[in-house]
């Protein structure tokens, strides 16, 4: 069985953390987050350590424990030192571009494929074939990532399409013939 709920958090110098109801906010270098936990979830801070308690030991209720403290602990890791992914396009002609407030993305399609920028994620593209996206909200970041990969999905006979940086496509081998 996981114990990951019971783990503590040490927080970082300069990293504050507070509970209003059940909205826990985390203010550090980089930024501010809040996100809101389970009532059934007890938070406690005690001087630069935060645990978590609960008081029912039913699967649902074990799930929510360990699954609050791995948010928290990633709030508190994203005020203080940010997430980042890197996304690679592999295709002939496959080009990505950031102009303005959105990202172009240029991989096959009759017309080039247009995003606009969240909020709270930062966009560069170092060269023609690199998107690099960062952030403080890892959640946010995943899922601008994930909609960005999938314009193009990498396809397993040639490869080609949007990949992360250190994905392992698992190529097919094509037809034979007689």
């Amino acid at each position: 069985m996981s114990r990951i709920g019971y783990k503590e958090i040490d927080l970082p110098e300069g990293v504050e953390i507070s509970q209003q109801g059940n909205i826990v906010t985390v203010k550090g270098p980089k930024g501010t987050l809040s996100r809101e936990i389970s009532p059934l979830i007890k938070m406690s801070v005690e001087g630069n350590v935060v645990k978590f308690d609960r008081d029912e030991d039913s699967s649902q209720v074990k799930m929510v424990h360990g699954t609050t403290r791995a948010n928290v602990n990633n709030m508190v890791e994203g005020v203080v030192n940010g997430f980042s992914k890197t996304l690679k396009l592999v295709g002939v002609g496959y080009r990505a571009q950031f102009k303005g407030n959105k990202l172009i993305l240029t991989v096959g399609y009759s017309q080039p494929v247009e995003m606009d920028k969240p909020e709270d994620v930062d966009i560069k593209v170092p060269d023609n074939t690199t998107i690099e996206l960062s952030s403080i909200n890892k959640q946010h970041l995943g899922d601008f990532a994930a909609l960005v990969r999938a314009v193009r999905s990498p396809e397993p006979y040639k490869g080609k399409g949007i990949r992360y940086e250190n994905e392992h496509i698992i190529r097919k081998e094509g037809k034979t013939g007689k």
